[in-house]
């Protein structure tokens, strides 16, 4: 199989797009989901935090 520029543009604009777009999604939703707040909250004290 040979892969030319043609079909990988043609597969980045149909099922590589698709793919990209799940996966944004996802970490949108695992982001915002309702026990993150606390694990960010955590992320960004880390710089304040004392040894």
């Amino acid at each position: 199989m040979e892969f030319d520029y043609h079909s990988m543009r043609t597969f980045a604009d149909s099922w590589g797009l698709l793919a990209m777009t799940l996966f944004f999604i996802g970490v949108v939703l695992w982001v915002l989901r309702p026990g993150a707040r606390r694990a960010a909250d955590d992320a960004a004290a880390i710089p304040f935090k004392e040894d």
